[in-house]
């Protein structure tokens, strides 16, 4: 289940038979696969461990995304590079390791003549003013963001590579365990117990839902070279308190929307002693007030219409109970 597309005028361009290389195979790596297998389309999964559960007729291949030379063979004979990679939620582990993968990754897409697709964030931008946008600053002043902002302008630089940046908010989901919706918020519903939430309760919050983003990656893999060489916003369905989403999940699942909230005071004295918390301090300029984001150039260039959030909420509750 995933948004739907609607007439567009760049619909007759898209080449439809990329071959495409998966590098990560985390939620939306994992529905990207999935999507393909779906469509009858051959995919390759790459990274240090096979996975366990590759959907039909998808193949694997060993890579330390590290390593120049390891990438560059496990991307040979593929169109598209769609990095899906996560890394530790630590802002020294991104400092250290973010730069070395971007570049190798852009080398590896240089020598075999690759496009890449790269699965963003959003922390690139510090407080917003309004909706962010494809144009919004990158204006980030945490470590974290500074990051994300550098990496951004490596692609940026890096005229021998074709990219598109997708830039993703928080997503939830089948099978997306660590999310602000995910296995602490969902999942405890699930399970009968109160919801907890690291983000503010009643302030709205833009949500993608993880095949949705899946399903955009895979737009841009296959779209022509006017959608690279720039970012796009993620489309989301119109933006909802996590209060209301929290309700949304709890009359699926047939339980009472018990609610927990951990203040961002209570956050940030818990972080000398919860290093996540001490992280996730560092952006609480993007959960402690509305966040909002303007997904409207995707939505006209390709015809796309994001999943309504009641649908993509009542997937997701589904999806706790069989598991």
């Amino acid at each position: 289940m995933i948004g739907r597309l609607l007439a567009s005028p760049h619909q007759g361009e898209r080449t439809m038979s990329a071959k495409i290389m998966i590098l990560g195979y985390g939620p939306i790596g994992r529905a990207i696969a999935r999507q393909l297998s779906d469509a009858g389309r051959e995919a390759l999964v790459a990274q240090r461990r096979e996975p366990a559960d590759l959907p039909s007729g998808t193949r694997f291949r060993a890579c330390d995304a590290l390593d120049r030379a390891s990438l560059t063979a496990a991307l040979k004979g593929y169109d598209v590079l769609i990095c899906t990679v996560g890394l530790a939620y630590d802002a020294a582990i991104w400092e250290r390791d973010w730069p070395r993968l971007m570049t190798t990754m852009l080398a590896a897409c240089a020598a075999n003549g690759t496009r890449l697709v790269f699965v963003d964030d959003l922390y690139m931008h510090g407080p917003q003013r309004g909706p962010l946008h494809e144009n919004t600053p990158l204006d980030a002043s945490g470590r974290k963001g500074r990051v994300r902002a550098a990496i951004t302008r490596q692609w940026q630089a890096a005229g021998a590579v074709k990219t598109a940046a997708l830039r993703v908010p928080d997503f939830y989901g089948p099978g997306v365990m660590l999310s602000v919706l995910g296995e602490e918020v969902i999942g405890r519903l699930a399970a009968g117990r109160a919801a907890r939430l690291v983000i503010a309760a009643d302030e709205p919050h833009a949500f993608a839902y993880a095949p949705d983003v899946a399903a955009a990656a895979i737009l841009l893999a296959d779209a022509p070279d006017d959608a690279y060489g720039r970012a796009w916003v993620m489309p989301c369905a119109p933006a909802r308190t996590p209060r209301e989403v929290i309700g949304m999940a709890a009359a699926t699942l047939g339980v009472k929307p018990s609610l927990q909230v951990l203040p961002g005071w209570l956050q940030r004295l818990m972080g000398a002693f919860v290093p996540f918390l001490m992280e996730w301090s560092e952006t609480s300029y993007q959960h402690d007030r509305p966040f909002l984001v303007d997904g409207s150039s995707f939505e006209r260039y390709f015809g796309f219409r994001p999943m309504p959030l009641e649908r993509g909420v009542q997937a997701t509750a589904a999806s706790f109970i069989k598991a």
